[in-house]
């Protein structure tokens, strides 16, 4: 799925230094931490779904968002797929 990239945030020195220190989904993090800090939520949550977010934080997003949310928002699954089978989202 294409999406237009969300606002940034991080100064790019910043942006730079969370590549290096810990990758693109670090940086998918920190940009969703400051968007959030300064009022972005549609930001925050844009850049936060671009992360590869771990199975559990998927079914308590899921739990407390619900499985349209995440399904507009364009989360990636996979980990949840894979830790709780396929059709956990509808379940």
């Amino acid at each position: 799925m294409k999406r237009d990239m969300p606002r940034n945030y991080l100064p790019d020195d910043e942006r730079q230094q969370v590549l290096r220190d810990g990758g693109m989904n670090a940086v998918y993090m920190a940009e969703s931490a400051e968007a959030r800090r300064v009022g972005d939520e549609d930001a925050a949550w844009a850049w936060l779904a671009m992360a590869e977010l771990p199975a559990e934080t998927l079914l308590a997003l899921k739990e407390a968002l619900g499985a349209q949310f995440l399904r507009e928002m364009g989360f990636n699954t996979a980990p949840a797929d894979e830790a709780y089978g396929a059709g956990w989202l509808n379940r």
